[in-house]
């Protein structure tokens, strides 16, 4: 019997202005990505977010990021390794202490973006962001792309493999550009089937039609996209009809 998580990102919004319904998201997802403060979010929203996701029983991840509020964390970045590493430790930790005076607490960690993008193919900034994770809690899972240099460079922490049911994958296995046409899906029963097809096959059809092999114990529904609460209820529900069970992967 399968068995996966559906996770989305949360809490992307900062100060007057919203993005996303993440209350409603938190009734249809299993694992929250929460925004830490650098591409998007506030205290304030983060509070929020992470008392919601207690109230519901959803498991709170830290969402990490170059810091790049006005670039919403999509444009990559030369940092550092020693300065990546204290600036991951520094979203982590607030968004775990704020997690625990709502009862929770950050169970994993997702980079966002382009970090995201950066980490699954550059070694150097991968070993930053591992060793962030390492020096704060060695036991909280990664979050990454299938063959990410992640599974490579943080063989003593656990890596865990997602995929995206509404992103466009190259033949190679990695994400469309979104500078690109069509690197979002945004129909829904393409979606569904798309989210089906990962959960039961561990396959995806790359935008040139060839079939990837993608093992993943988590789905990705992106909740900045517009209609994103319906479609992930279209996801969770034929999901839970096509007899696949939905739980945290942390």
């Amino acid at each position: 019997m399968a068995v996966i998580d559906i996770n989305a990102d949360l809490g992307e919004g900062f100060g007057v202005w919203e993005l996303g319904d993440d209350l409603a998201l938190l009734n249809v997802i299993t694992s929250a990505n929460v925004a830490c403060g650098f591409h998007a979010g506030d205290p304030l929203i983060m509070r929020r977010v992470c008392a919601a996701a207690v109230e519901r029983g959803v498991t709170i991840g830290a969402q990490v990021s170059y810091r790049d509020l006005s670039g919403f964390g999509r444009r990559e970045m030369d940092v550092a390794a020693s300065e990546l590493t204290a600036e991951i430790l520094y979203q982590l930790a607030a968004l775990d202490g704020i997690a625990r005076t709502e009862g929770g607490r950050v169970a994993y960690v997702k980079p966002h973006g382009a970090l995201y993008n950066r980490v699954s193919r550059d070694p150097v900034q991968a070993r930053a962001v591992a060793e962030a994770v390492r020096a704060y809690d060695p036991s909280l899972p990664l979050l990454t792309l299938p063959g990410s240099v992640m599974h490579d460079v943080a063989e003593d922490l656990t890596v865990v493999a997602e995929c995206f049911a509404d992103r466009a994958y190259t033949p190679s296995g990695e994400l469309v550009s979104r500078r690109e046409p069509g690197a979002v899906v945004h129909d829904e029963e393409t979606v569904v089937q798309r989210a089906i097809r990962m959960a039961m096959e561990n396959t995806v059809v790359a935008r040139d039609g060839s079939e990837i092999v993608l093992k993943a114990r988590s789905i990705c529904v992106h909740g900045d996209t517009p209609g994103a609460v319906a479609l992930a209820k279209s996801v969770r529900s034929a999901l839970s009809e096509a007899g696949i069970v939905l739980e945290p992967f942390a």
